[in-house]
């Protein structure tokens, strides 16, 4: 039994949809008097209905799963995948196509600053009930609850500030207009860093994935894996200045981590090295991550719980993508929209007698069949055909308007979901340790050293897939991460930190709208701006 989900489930603490998200009241302000009488129901009450919002089941919601959100942001920018008009399909007021020319103004980014500064009001309520609580029960121990509030806040502020730059850092649940004015990034950066080195010694060392009391929630594992990824992209985060040609050295940049004093590849490699001492380990089979049952993977770090009865989290990807006949044939729903690149498609390549073996588990291509192994039939009679090299942005005069891209495949099919397929029992992966891998491998190489270690590492992640070895060299691992890591969305954060965010790829060429660098973060938006005052981010 999921006992996590059925709390949640139970608590019903949901934010709303509102765009602005000072409009927001906290999730946890019912039942002031009598919902914090314990520390269980300081638990239930004021910490618990925060997780129910790490996902979502409507537009900008959740950190991944649904549309126009975080998740979007981060992939249909990039060379990974895209979401090309199909005739009338698919165009939106051009809102698909403006994400992968970088076109971030017209790019619907306000649904996810909403959300995630939504969840950072949710987090201060909640914090503010926990030190009422601890005033007046000063017997009882709120310190470890307190460190995963704070670090479940941190990691909002982190996909907030990797997607916006800057952000306010306020503390309360009504903050001022003062407290609402934009921090410089790298300030951002180090208060992030600060908030999960400072919870780390009081989160439980539980594994988020497994069913149990800490299913869904961030233990130090997760908040390890955050701490690798902030050193990771110190270059990006530490600069305040994004549209001058410069960046800090990350070798320049010390922490103290463990009584040591490192540079920040040296700190990363330390966290990758903790995660695995907490004994994650790749799955024999990749596809296991992704599996309708995947709650006991030795390599899932962080997901989203899905469960089609209890909760009420939602995952599109797969409905978004397949072909409408395909769903049908599945007994769900398609709506035959984002596929790979053709960027992609070569980094696979596909087309060559050196496929990645990870093609056919993360694409459909070619012929589609239904459950009893029949083809799937379009309404002319003909077979379903995926065509991934036929993929244009705009494919309105193209004869495969329908069919043109390889869809994504990385997910088991639950042929029991609800809600034509976007209920389904798959937790949505966010962190694993494949990621942990490569992380390990680039911090290696970046700092200059142990290149038998990093090849031992990018190759393991190969190997388990069967994939022949490669040196270990950073545009290896930058291909490596979209081989392994495709659909996950992670790609605009590495295109980012390996400098090849408006690199020309096939399906796109070198836009001069990113020649100063300020496509890196998207706009902030109008309202925050009208009530602080603060300048728009540079070049928008």
């Amino acid at each position: 039994m999921k006992k996590i989900a059925i709390i949640i489930a139970a608590t019903a603490l949901a934010l709303g949809g509102c765009n602005k998200f000072l409009d927001e009241k906290p999730a946890d302000r019912l039942l002031e008097d009598e919902a914090y009488g314990t520390l269980n129901d300081l638990w239930l009450n004021g910490v618990a209905g925060l997780y129910r919002e790490v996902g979502g089941n409507a537009n900008g919601t959740g950190l991944q799963g649904t549309v126009r959100g975080v998740y979007d942001l981060n992939t249909f920018s990039t060379d990974e995948a895209f979401v090309p008009k199909r005739g009338a399909d698919w165009y939106d007021g051009g809102v698909w196509q403006a994400m992968f020319l970088h076109n971030n103004a017209s790019a619907d980014c306000g649904d996810a600053w909403n959300y995630l500064l939504r969840q950072v009001l949710a987090c201060n309520a909640s914090l503010e009930h926990i030190d009422a609580y601890a005033a007046a029960h000063p017997n009882d121990n709120v310190a470890p609850l307190r460190a995963e509030v704070i670090a479940l806040r941190a990691m909002f502020r982190f996909y907030a500030m990797d997607l916006f730059g800057r952000l306010p850092l306020f503390d309360s649940s009504k903050p001022s207009t003062d407290e609402l004015h934009l921090q410089p990034r790298s300030k951002v950066y180090h208060a992030i860093v600060d908030d999960l080195t400072g919870s780390l010694d009081l989160l439980s060392h539980a594994r988020s994935n497994y069913p149990g009391e800490y299913y869904g929630r961030i233990t130090q594992p997760v908040a390890l894996f955050l701490l690798a990824k902030l050193m990771l992209n110190v270059e990006v985060y530490a600069d305040d200045d994004w549209t001058d040609g410069k960046r800090p050295s990350g070798k320049d940049i010390k922490w103290t981590v463990n009584g040591e004093t490192v540079n920040s590849w040296q700190a990363c490699a330390i966290y990758c090295d903790e995660i695995g001492n907490h004994g994650y380990d790749l799955e024999l089979s990749q596809s296991a991550c992704f599996a309708v049952r995947n709650e006991f993977s030795v390599e899932n770090i962080f997901t989203i719980p899905m469960d089609r009865h209890l909760l009420t989290n939602e995952f599109w990807n797969l409905v978004r993508s397949r072909h409408y006949k395909h769903g049908t044939a599945l007994g769900l729903e398609g709506e035959n929209g984002p596929c790979a690149t053709r960027h992609a498609l070569e980094v696979f390549g596909y087309g060559t007698d050196d496929l990645d073996p990870r093609f056919y588990s993360t694409y459909y291509a070619g012929e589609m069949y239904d459950l009893d192994g029949d083809p799937i039939l379009l309404d002319d009679g003909t077979p379903l055909v995926y065509y991934p090299d036929k993929v244009e942005l705009d494919l309105s005069d193209s004869p495969y308007i329908r069919t043109a891209g390889a869809r994504m495949a990385k997910y088991e099919v639950d042929l029991h979901a609800l809600k034509d397929g976007k209920l389904s029992d798959n937790d949505i992966v966010l962190m694993r340790y494949a990621d942990v891998l490569l992380m390990h491998c680039e911090a290696l190489l970046r700092d200059g050293g142990n290149d038998e270690l990093a090849s031992a590492l990018l190759n393991t992640v190969r190997g388990r897939v069967g994939a022949h070895g490669r040196e270990a060299t950073l545009d290896n691992v930058l291909d490596e991460r979209l081989l392994e890591l495709a659909w996950e969305g992670w790609r605009r954060n590495d295109l980012i930190r390996f400098n090849r965010w408006g690199a020309a790829i096939t399906d796109r060429p070198s836009l001069p709208v990113d020649a100063d660098g300020h496509t890196i973060v998207y706009p902030i938006p109008g309202e925050t701006l009208t009530v602080t005052g603060d300048p728009q981010n540079p070049g928008f």
